[in-house]
């Protein structure tokens, strides 16, 4: 298990106290927007579940997964329904999905590995579905603790994004963090659409 993993696993309860109730709707619905109503969406690294019972509340059929075994069971607990164990290697299916939301969850994989996952991230979703990937904004990938962070420029990304033929970056824009005290941390957030 990576030290990331071990990270949610030790720290489970903490991160789920002080995110679930994160105020997010400005990304969570500019995502919407962008899914066709009523779609399928992946919460891929689910984290507590906040998102997962958001687009259920939307209307949306939603699938949470998470790579932290501890995570999954906080989130079913506060969903009230099964949470898919998964790491992003993990990652199998085609053409399932209208939408997949990634908060937070895919810069934790090195550069190299992300490249690795995004073809199956892309593939999972039908031809115009919608990507919802963040980072955290820079130019300096590093660890905090035992996690760790693949950070993102706007030109790194784009340039990360433009080796995957099928994915057109639709939307790109930075934000200050939500938690309460790190408003000044920037974030970097995207919307990609599978072609075809």
């Amino acid at each position: 298990m990576n030290s990331t993993l071990e990270y949610y696993n030790e720290k489970a309860r903490k991160y789920f106290d002080d995110s679930v109730s994160l105020h997010v709707t400005d990304t969570q619905d500019r995502f919407l927007e962008a899914v066709r109503d009523g779609g399928r969406i992946l919460d891929l690294g689910c984290g507590s579940g906040r998102d997962t019972k958001y687009f259920i509340s939307r209307g949306y059929d939603c699938i949470p997964a998470d790579g932290s075994e501890a995570m999954c069971l906080l989130a079913e607990e506060y969903l009230g329904m099964p949470v898919r164990r998964m790491e992003f290697h993990e990652l199998d299916e085609k053409d399932e999905y209208d939408g997949i939301y990634a908060n937070a969850s895919l810069m934790h994989l090195h550069i190299d590995e992300l490249a690795e996952v995004m073809p199956a991230v892309i593939s999972a979703m039908k031809p115009g579905g919608i990507l919802y990937i963040s980072f955290k904004y820079g130019s300096t990938d590093m660890y905090l603790g035992k996690r760790y962070y693949t950070v993102m420029t706007e030109d790194r990304f784009r340039s990360f994004i433009a080796q995957f033929s099928q994915a057109e970056v639709k939307d790109l824009w930075i934000s200050g963090d939500a938690h309460p005290g790190r408003e000044d941390e920037r974030w970097l957030h995207a919307l990609i659409r599978r072609a075809g």
